[in-house]
């Protein structure tokens, strides 16, 4: 065993994963730079590359068994792309696929069956919540899933480590020359950021809409340099699957109050000044602190830079209103911030790799001010789990949430103490999804703790008056309601492997006994 650099034990080898550096540190690991060339190609005059059906474009790519094809997950739960490509894989007898699908919900489960008939040999994904997880964390799978951020993935693209095959893409709008964008037809979704690198790379790309518009489509999310191939479909999603479960907004009193205060800990921080960046997790009670924020800004006659991440119709407001000057969007969660990319030229969809790949020339995240994000578990060496839950099962995984406490300036993780009578503070997480090193402080209804890493932070939020409390008093404080926390029993079997931003192990999730 090998104990990496956030404290955890990871063995020497791992059955069904490459060589790999453990975990070092958030900046620890160099790029490559000899990155794979972007995938090129050619189409003659008069080719035609809209197609009658999709088994036709599958076997136009030279798809063979033990190939990689990539989905992205721009629909969230409403997502019928994946399961349309899959199932048609399946009909024509393909084996051993290796599946990179940004990340997987519950409309995924057929992914299971595909995996247990042997079609699907390989998974990869950023989050991950559902009967595919359930069957996971069950060690049902016979190989280990690989969990990356979104900035991780990109990068590993860019590198070769997970080299596409065939991407296919979904989108609400395309014309025949593969033009496609989120923003058009009935099916609209919005950013389409997370599929524009596995457009450069891919060795194919297949474009499949419902909403075909004649020749030029405009805006283009990318443009017919980059796709080989476009057929159309019945429907390639539902945008109600969008705003779901960790997406939705919520009017809970605790969680409010602790919106409210992370967003006093950015203003004591004096960060909440002219040209502020700032994102939002998907947590209820961090989207709520959006609104808190425009109450601040309008206090302080503040206008931000921008706003990043994906993007609600709270975000939207903010720009509207003309608190910030620009959004710089990934994804977009509801209808409201479909269109205001849609509409508004200070929105802006931007892909993943220039979002949060920390080995390109610049990725946005680096220029965040303030992040607010959730957690499942903190540790009190404030490393975060957002990807098991106490019982150790997979419930998510890191999205974002790893880059951007990397990149920003003051990361603010806001969770309530106690959890179903079941403690958040412990003393070490289930699985270390982002390292304490990158988290300034937890607010909980307790009071806010602060990593003692940020002795002027703690300073600041002194001289506020704000509440603040040690974290190793809070456990102790909520251990006393619900006792210490029992950790579910594993195998030694190994389901997945969670990887740092840089392509490093973090960590390890093992298979539940």
């Amino acid at each position: 065993m090998i104990v990496n650099g956030a404290g955890r034990s990871i063995p020497e080898k791992i059955r069904g994963y490459k060589e790999f550096v453990p975990y070092i540190s958030p900046h620890g690991i160099d790029p490559d730079p000899y990155r794979v060339r972007a995938a090129t190609g050619k189409t003659l005059p008069g080719e035609k590359k809209l197609l009658s059906d999709l088994e036709t474009a599958i076997r136009a790519c030279g798809l063979e068994d033990g190939m990689t094809v990539s989905f992205h997950h721009h629909f969230r739960n409403g997502d019928r792309v994946a399961n349309l490509v899959l199932d048609t894989a399946a009909r024509m007898g393909f084996r051993g696929l290796k599946v990179a699908l940004s990340s997987v919900f519950p409309v995924h489960a057929p992914l299971v069956g595909h995996i247990a008939s042997g079609t699907v040999g390989g998974l990869s994904c950023n989050y991950m919540l559902g009967p595919v997880a359930e069957a996971m964390s069950g060690g049902a799978f016979p190989f280990p899933v690989i969990f990356r951020t979104h900035g991780g993935r990109d990068r590993a693209v860019q590198a070769g480590e997970e080299k596409i095959d065939v991407a296919f893409i979904a989108a609400s709008a395309a014309d025949e020359a593969g033009n496609f964008n989120g923003v058009n037809g009935p099916s609209a979704c919005g950013s389409l950021g997370y599929c524009l690198t596995d457009c450069r790379f891919a060795s194919k790309v297949v474009v499949l809409t419902d909403y075909l518009e004649p020749y030029p489509l405009i805006p283009a999310s990318a443009d017919e340099t980059l796709v080989d191939f476009v057929v159309r479909v019945d429907r390639v999603g539902d945008p109600e699957g969008i705003t779901t479960g960790a997406v939705k907004a919520v009017s809970d009193p605790l969680r409010l109050q602790l919106a409210r205060w992370a967003v006093d800990v950015i203003e004591a921080s004096g960060l909440l000044k002219g040209g502020i960046s700032f994102q939002t997790g998907t947590g209820g009670a961090s989207l709520a602190a959006a609104g808190f924020l425009r109450e601040k800004m309008e206090q302080h006659k503040v206008t931000g830079s921008f706003g990043m991440g994906g993007v609600t119709g709270l975000m939207a407001d903010l720009l509207e209103g003309g608190f910030f000057k620009a959004i710089l969007d990934t994804q977009s969660f509801d209808h409201k911030a479909i269109a205001s990319l849609r509409d508004n030229p200070g929105h802006v969809e931007i892909s993943s790799d220039r979002y949060a790949n920390p080995h390109n020339k610049g990725c946005a995240v680096n220029s965040l001010d303030a992040m607010i994000l959730s957690a499942t578990e903190v540790d009190t060496d404030f490393n975060v789990n957002v990807h098991t839950a106490s019982d150790g099962r997979v419930m998510g995984g890191s999205g974002g949430h790893a880059d951007t406490a990397a990149g920003s300036k003051l990361a603010v993780v806001v969770a309530p103490s106690v959890r179903k009578n079941i403690p958040i503070v412990i003393d070490r997480v289930h699985t270390v999804t982002t390292p304490g090193e990158t988290i300034d402080c937890l607010v909980t209804e307790h009071g806010i703790s602060v990593n003692p890493r940020r002795t002027e932070l703690l300073s600041d939020l002194k001289n506020a008056g704000l509440p603040l409390v040690d974290i190793h008093d809070l456990k102790a404080e909520v251990e006393k309601k619900t006792g210490r926390l029992a950790r579910p029993p594993v195998s030694k079997k190994i389901a997945a492997v969670v990887e740092y931003r840089d392509g490093s192990v973090i960590d390890v999730i093992r298979a539940l006994e």
